[in-house]
Order: structure tokens, then C-alpha cells, then sequence
């Protein structure tokens, strides 16, 4: 197969290496790609925002399948572009990426199709009175989550009522521009968090090794939700027990529902939980790869997975390209700019990548070439994933190469897979 791959960050880099290791896969093209990326896949120069430049290039290269990896392109309908061009695309359309780019729309399909979650409701900037009204009289800790697509930091647990209105008034002042125009404000849900995707043909699917991120920006779970500065998989928390409730209280009413919508899902459906004494509710959906799991997940992964991607994407899943979803436990320890998700510098020079693939894997994320130099190019600028018999040697030795690379102003977690430690 001759495969263009959609997406510039360690996600991506993660995808690519699991293509470029599958005898399916001929070619492999990026676009924009990243430092990373660029080693294993060939760039291109495309316009991943100009559909009809992107479908002259599948065309002229004879492209059998398109991986869209972020999700601003999928939210913008540039899988719907290259069906109706008679290019096979993994990643749903734009009314199933509804799941992710609307939350409130997310929302509303659950309680439709009786898919566990938290309570809720929606508000608008126009009605914002009526939201702070409904805040004064809600207990806390609540939940306000912008309802558009906001890289990830469009959330807040808020600890108090004046930090939950003050959240509110921020998105609808436009801290996160059209985004925020509306919000959910939802039950706050206690237990584990635990990510687990779903590989979607339109009816049915097959799910990967689940895994743990880690969204607060500190050590303990504190500070601003950012992007992700870390996972591990597999997730022990999803037991047997609470994967059946998963697969069937979960994805197989929600690609029931979008069928019965008449937005088949077709693609890697993100379904972030919270589980608690083996019951799982829906936090969220995404509607592509997750970042930083994905990095855990496919280190794991053992199969065809370019393969698996294309069935998906002829609607037929062939479920035989899985040998296992998790051999071994993986960790990845994002290596962030400081100050992320706030603003930060870059262009910082990065060294000792190469002592610390000795140990483990090192995926490019906010990385650039600069003058010949490889520096800083975003708030999360590395992920070193470790892969081991057990977790616990996985973070020691994730930790141990991440000591190897330097830049200035580098920020890192210190903890993350400690609370999966318990389920060892």
C-alpha cells in the first residue's frame, strides 16, 4: 500500500513508525510531518487544509489509504473530500467528528442512546446569566468544557462556584475565540480515568490496549488541563469485566446511534472514561488517535495496523490483523516547553536524543529544523516512551532517557504511571 499520513505531532510519529514496520505498507508519505516523522516517511509540501490540493496529490501518487491524524482537518470534512474523489480515508466524516468538535452534540447522543455519563446541561454566551444562576445552585466540584474544538485545554475542573462562573465568563469572553461561544457545565465524576480506542468500520470495531493520560499539567493531578503530559498502557484499571461494559454500554449503541443518525463512524473513536468500582461513564469522545496514548498504545501493538486501518476503511474489519494489544506495558513521559499550556519560548536547541533511544523510544512532537539544528517548536516538544515487562520498570526506565535530552526551559511530570502502580 501507498500511504499518506495527515499530522505533525508525536501521535503521528507513532502511526508512521507502526506503518513503516508492516510489510503492507510500500510507501509512506507525511504531510506536514515532523523531524521525527521525516527520518521514516517522505515529506510533502501539500496544504493539508486545501482538500482539492490533497486529492490531486493521492491521485498523482496513487494513494490506497489517507490516515488523518488531528483532529481541526476531520472537524473541516476532509475525509467527506476524498470519499466523494474515491479515496479511501481512515477518519470519520464531519458529522460523526461532531463527537469531538461538539461536545454539547457529544452530550446529546449519549443520553440519546443511553450511553453512560455524567449529567449536564448547555448554555450559550446569549443566555449567560441563566448559567451562573444554574452554577450558584450546583455543588462543586463541577466541570465547564468549551464546546468546540480547544487542543485539549478547553476544560476546567472547578474546585468552587466563583472559579466554575469565572471559567464560564472566560469562554464566553472568547479565551478560546468561537470554541467557547457555548458550554457544557456537567456532573463532576469520581474514580480512574482511562482512554480506550476503538477502531471503527461503520458497525463494528475492534479496541486496543487501554491506557491512562495524564491531562494536569503538575505533579498530583494538579494545575491546567493541557494536552496531555503522559500515559501508560495497558491500563489495568479496564479489567475484562469493565472492557465487556465498555464494548457493550458504550461503542456498540454509540456506532448503533450514528448509524441511525446517518453519520456512520468510520475511524478511531476516542472514548474517555471514568471508572469507578467497575462501572465506566463517558468523560468524553474524541474522534481520532488520542496524544500521549497513542504513543503507549502502539508501542505495544503487535500486528498489521496499516492493514487494519485500511479494512476499517473499506468496511470490512479484519479483526486477524491484531497478534496482541499489548505485549509488554508501556510508559511515555511527555517532555513539555515550561510554561505550557500557557505561553512558553521555543527554538531552544534539543540534545542527547540519540543516548536516550538507547533505552527507549523517542517521538517528535514540537520539534524543527533550524540553521541544521533540531530545537523547540511547541509546548509538547518530546515523548520517551519506555516499553517493559511491567509498569513500574517501564516509568523507571522512560525516566532514566528522558535524563538523557537537554534543551532550556525543559518541563516534565515526575509521576506519571504511579497511580496505575496499584493495579500491578
Amino acid at each position: 500500500m501507498k500511504i499518506l499520513l495527515i499530522g505533525s505531532g508525536g501521535r503521528e510519529h507513532a502511526i508512521a513508525r507502526s506503518c513503516v514496520s508492516s510489510t503492507s505498507v510500500e510507501r509512506l508519505y507525511c504531510a506536514p510531518g515532523n523531524p521525527g516523522i521525516n527520518t521514516i516517511a517522505e515529506k510533502t509540501d501539500i496544504d493539508i487544509n486545501n482538500h482539492k490540493e490533497v486529492i490531486e496529490f493521492c491521485q498523482e501518487h496513487e494513494i490506497d489509504l489517507v490516515i488523518v491524524g488531528p483532529e481541526q482537518p476531520l472537524a473541516d470534512g476532509i475525509s467527506d473530500a476524498l470519499r466523494i474523489a474515491g479515496i479511501k480515508v481512515f477518519g470519520p466524516s464531519k458529522a460523526a467528528a461532531r463527537l469531538e468538535s461538539s461536545k454539547g452534540y457529544a452530550k446529546d447522543i449519549m443520553q440519546r442512546y443511553n450511553i453512560p455519563t455524567a449529567a449536564y446541561r448547555k448554555f450559550t454566551h446569549t443566555n449567560k446569566d441563566e448559567a451562573i444562576e444554574y452554577l450558584r445552585n450546583h455543588s462543586t466540584p463541577v466541570v465547564v468544557k468549551a464546546d468546540g474544538l480547544a487542543a485539549g485545554k478547553g476544560v476546567v475542573v472547578a474546585e468552587t462556584t466563583d472559579e466554575a462562573i469565572s471559567a464560564v465568563l472566560e469562554m464566553f469572553d472568547g479565551m478560546f475565540g468561537a470554541a467557547g461561544a457555548s458550554a457544557v457545565i456537567e456532573e463532576f465524576l469520581t474514580g480512574e480515568e482511562a482512554s480506550v480506542f476503538a477502531l471503527c468500520d461503520g458497525t463494528s470495531f475492534v479496541t486496543l490496549a487501554p491506557a491512562q493520560d495524564h491531562k494536569r499539567a503538575l505533579d498530583g493531578d494538579l494545575g491546567k488541563n493541557t494536552g496531555g503530559m503522559g500515559s501508560f498502557a495497558p491500563a489495568r484499571v479496564v479489567n475484562e469485566v469493565v472492557l465487556n461494559k465498555i464494548h457493550t454500554q458504550v461503542i456498540a449503541p454509540l456506532l448503533q446511534g450514528m448509524q441511525t443518525e446517518n453519520a456512520p463512524f468510520v475511524g478511531c473513536l476516542f472514548v474517555g472514561l471514568m471508572i469507578d468500582n467497575n462501572e465506566p461513564r463517558v468523560v468524553e469522545f474524541n474522534a481520532r488517535f488520542g496524544d500521549p496514548e497513542t504513543q503507549s498504545v502502539l508501542s505495544v501493538f503487535e500486528g498489521d495496523l496499516p492493514k487494519l486501518l485500511h479494512s476499517c476503511a473499506v468496511g470490512a474489519i479484519d479483526p486477524t490483523c491484531v497478534t496482541s494489544t499489548a505485549n509488554g506495558v508501556a510508559c511515555t513521559v511527555v517532555l513539555a516547553s515550561k510554561g505550557y499550556p500557557d505561553s512558553f519560548e521555543k527554538g531552544f536547541p534539543i540534545t542527547g536524543i540519540l543516548d536516550a533511544e538507547k533505552k527507549a523510544i523517542v517521538y517528535h512532537a514540537g520539534t524543527t529544523i533550524k540553521n541544521n539544528m533540531l530545537v523547540t517548536n511547541g509546548g509538547r516538544v518530546l515523548g520517551v516512551t519506555a516499553v517493559r515487562e511491567t509498569l513500574s520498570n517501564a516509568i523507571e526506565t522512560a525516566y532514566s532517557a528522558m535524563e538523557s535530552i537537554t534543551f532550556e526551559n525543559k518541563y516534565f511530570r515526575t509521576d506519571i504511571g504511579k497511580k496505575g502502580l496499584q493495579h500491578e
